[in-house]
């Protein structure tokens, strides 16, 4: 799907949830340019391999706004631009004289998506993706969470919010802003939790043997037998053993090739 081919987006935000956003651009036939500061992205300092797969096929170049001469190359870019990608506090922005009313003013056909922690009227307000997941009891201390689910799904959200405008563009021939708010990517991602399905013991928090995880005899398994037929088959092949004490007499990958075999979803756990 190359749907954006002719377009040109660019990418003025560091760090992951941006860059992420801009890569699913690139691939849907964007052009992606990034402009950086002269002090580069932090992200290249705390993951470097990352930072260089994010930003494959795309046009990096580094530019002081504050100086005349890199604004006038920063404003070119933006003249032809259809979208512009931001993940800078708001105040910050008006700072380097682009806030959305004055990007509308002088460029009227110009999007753009602007990534902020919180939504109005907290835009500049600090927050991180560990900090939205602790206040959505998203955490289990004293254990780090394993993704950085806000980053990631307000990754896919700035995306979807800048197809949005562009198409909503199609129509009016103007140019929209959107914002998109990380704390509301978390949460977004924690619904199933506050729907009590994931919480300790409920229905898919480990309340039900056929979706639970086990011991097997060499690392742990996954199993997610949930619909009546794959419990109907598993009982089966199981012959109605009871599922802890089955376990323990394959390894996790045996009994995932045995899940193949059965048709049945059940996996080795990864590092388990």
């Amino acid at each position: 799907m190359q749907a954006l081919t002719g377009m040109t987006v660019v990418n003025l935000s560091l760090n992951l949830p941006g860059p992420a956003a801009a890569r699913r651009l690139l691939s849907l036939g964007a052009r992606v340019v990034k402009v950086e500061p002269p002090g580069g992205d932090p992200m290249e300092a705390y993951h470097g391999a990352w930072y260089r797969e994010l930003a494959v096929g795309q046009e990096v170049m580094t530019l002081d706004l504050k100086i005349p001469e890199a604004r006038r190359r920063f404003d070119a870019l933006l003249g032809e631009a259809d979208l512009l990608l931001t993940a800078t506090r708001p105040a910050a922005l008006a700072r380097l004289d682009l806030a959305w009313e004055t990007l509308h003013r002088r460029f009227p056909r110009l999007c753009q998506v602007a990534i902020v922690g919180f939504p109005a009227p907290r835009q500049n307000e600090a927050g991180h993706d560990l900090t939205y997941q602790a206040s959505l009891g998203l955490l289990n201390p004293p254990h780090m969470p394993r993704t950085l689910v806000a980053d990631m799904a307000g990754a896919e959200q700035a995306v979807g919010a800048a197809l949005a405008l562009l198409l909503t563009r199609q129509r009016s021939s103007e140019g929209g802003y959107a914002e998109v708010p990380l704390s509301e990517a978390a949460a977004a991602m924690a619904e199933p939790l506050r729907f009590g399905t994931t919480a300790p013991g409920a229905l898919l928090g480990g309340g039900i043997a056929e979706y639970n995880l086990y011991p097997a005899a060499e690392g742990w398994v996954a199993l997610a037998a949930l619909e009546p037929h794959f419990k109907k088959r598993l009982d089966a092949a199981l012959d109605g053993a009871d599922y802890s004490e089955a376990f323990k007499g394959k390894s996790a990958a045996e009994w995932q090739a045995w899940g193949q075999q059965f048709d049945i979803p059940v996996v080795a756990v990864c590092g388990g």
